[in-house]
């Protein structure tokens, strides 16, 4: 039966954080650079060129590619064979693990969450808490996903109400074009559909990425920052 320590579990949290805030993904660089190569803008190709210095720099020196490094959402999928060798909470032991990344000395991020967004909107300093999102799974082991989601995406967030008949499709298309500038590359346009059945009662949540992979595409998507862990049982 595996066990997770509480401490192995923290500092995975911090290290992906700290990692996703200095490097960008693999295929994100490889498909700006060939956006690069195509681009027949001088202004355009410019612009991409700066993209692509800027995290290079970040990359080798390990330092926030943006300086709007998000809101912490960490996706837990918990497998029910999972022992825990801990006296804190999930979500307490999430949160430890953000308050490491952010308030790393090598390496700071800047903090951005109120402790009470409608009343006093005092900086909690730590960037905490997180937004924690737990799942139970079959298995042995705990799965980690972690996003810095910047304010810029959630500042350009939509919601709409669909009639059964509605394309979700045609209204990414419709909605994408007016939502303008305010948020910064790399970008994934983050969609979220969910059904609900009368009998039985439930709902269904199915989460689909779309990458953008243009230049068009990067002046209106999210900036989602993600990196996976997955933790075993750990003898030390």
């Amino acid at each position: 039966m595996a066990t997770i320590r509480q401490e192995d579990f923290i500092q995975s949290i911090a290290d992906a954080l700290q990692y996703i805030s200095y490097y960008h993904p693999v295929d994100y660089i490889t498909s700006l650079a060939r956006a690069y190569e195509r681009e027949e803008s001088p202004a355009a190709k410019d612009a991409i060129a700066q993209i692509l210095i800027n995290s290079r720099m970040c990359a080798e020196g390990h330092r926030p590619i943006c300086q709007d490094t998000g809101i912490v959402t960490v996706f837990l999928k918990i497998g029910m064979d999972v022992r825990w060798d801990a006296t804190m909470t999930v979500q307490e032991m999430a949160d430890a693990g953000v308050r490491r990344a952010y308030l790393d000395p090598d390496n700071k991020l800047r903090a951005s969450i109120l402790a009470d967004p409608a009343g006093a909107r005092r900086n909690t300093k730590d960037n905490t808490p997180a937004v924690v999102s737990v799942e139970m799974v079959r298995g042995g082991e705990v799965e980690v996903t972690v996003a810095a989601k910047g304010g810029g995406s959630e500042a350009k967030s939509k919601f709409a109400m669909l009639n059964p008949s509605d394309s979700i499709v045609e209204w990414v298309l419709k909605t994408v074009p007016t939502m303008g500038a305010g948020w910064c590359p790399p970008g994934s346009w983050a969609s979220a559909s969910a059904a609900r059945r009368r009998k039985p009662c439930s709902s269904r949540r199915n989460p689909s990425w779309i990458p953008s992979t243009c230049a068009t595409c990067w002046s209106a998507a999210q900036r989602i920052a993600s990196s996976k862990c997955a933790l075993s049982c750990t003898k030390r």
